[in-house]
């Protein structure tokens, strides 16, 4: 029989699976399975099933916490959170001021990852390869056809949810990865901490029940299919996984957004840039933007005017014609 001190642990390997499901690329179920909790994990999962349910409407409280090995799902859940509440304002602080260095590290982790499941598969073989090339396949049409901007309406954050958190159970696959691929992951991250902060809490409120509620709905639906799929054809797919995050890598390449990279090497056109969305907020005209680029210009000309040298034309008034509309 487990101790106060047995859940603690347990906890504490929530909490890792947690802050690995916060960074895409490493996977909280490859946590689990190297904290040696994965096979308890997932059983548990499995266990909320019918059974649970008759038992839970029968009043049977007991049996029902027993059936469902209660104490070890909440010790996880509870790990999981506090890791995530924690350390989602790092992730939205890293993703705003260090766009190409946090992109940058999330694509380095993805292909460990990658590469720490291929190390786990023997004894390859012709269709092997063309389980992992189909994966790959289907990873750059999947990343390619995908929405850079998905919608915000909450049907779309229930379905995020529910995906989401399906990857959990997979080695190797994070929640947060797909929900890069969704187009999700800095807008839950965003949600998360307003929440913690106090901002807008009714809304931020409901966006987190609808998302949980879709992971309620995606782990119950999905969890038992994915166990049986990976305990019946487990080498297989895991190759597909494989192939498949190799080929959503072009989702997460750190210098496919132009204006990213030119703010975070030159602050001067960063500043200008932050400027320039105060002034298209505040929808004041071309004559009025052209007097706060001017001013701009002249508090900054030290290091602006070396910078479009350097930059060129092409790249300087993209960041600049974009919002101030100057020509």
């Amino acid at each position: 029989m487990r101790k106060l001190k047995d859940y603690l642990m347990i906890g504490v390997k929530g909490a890792c699976m947690g802050a690995a499901d916060v960074i895409p690329g490493v996977s909280g179920g490859t946590i689990a399975f190297i904290t040696g909790i994965y096979d308890e994990f997932v059983g548990s999962i499995a266990r909320i099933d019918a059974e649970a349910v008759k038992l839970l409407f029968k009043g049977k409280i007991r049996d029902f916490w027993n059936h469902i090995n209660g104490w070890f799902i909440l010790s996880i859940i509870l790990g999981i959170g506090t890791s995530v509440v924690a350390l989602a304002g790092l992730m939205q602080m890293l993703l705003s001021d260090y766009p190409i260095q946090t992109w940058a590290f999330f694509f380095g982790l993805i292909v460990a990852s990658s590469i720490f499941i291929l190390r786990g598969i023997s004894g390859w073989k012709a269709l092997d390869m063309g389980l992992l090339a189909f994966g790959v396949v289907l990873g750059v049409t999947v990343c390619t056809l995908s929405p850079t901007e998905t919608p915000d309406a909450l049907w779309f954050i229930f379905i995020s949810g529910a995906i989401a958190i399906c990857a959990m159970i997979l080695p190797g696959i994070s929640g947060s990865f797909i929900l890069l691929i969704l187009g999700k992951y800095q807008y839950i991250m965003g949600v998360i901490t307003n929440l913690v902060s106090g901002v807008d809490m009714g809304k931020n409120l409901l966006i987190i029940g609808v998302f949980l509620t879709g992971a309620v709905v995606g782990i119950l639906g999905f969890s038992k299919f994915l166990n049986w799929l990976l305990a019946r054809w487990n080498k297989e797919t895991l190759v597909v996984l494989a192939g498949f995050i190799i080929g959503s890598l072009v989702k997460v390449w750190p210098w496919s957004n132009t204006a990213a990279i030119v703010c975070s090497q030159f602050p001067a056109v960063a500043k200008l840039e932050e400027m320039a969305e105060t002034a298209a907020e505040s929808g004041i005209g071309a004559e009025a933007a052209q007097k706060v680029y001017d001013a701009a210009v002249a508090s900054h000309a030290s290091m602006i005017e070396p910078q479009i040298f350097i930059l060129g034309n092409i790249q300087f008034e993209f960041n600049i014609h974009d919002y101030f509309s100057i020509g």
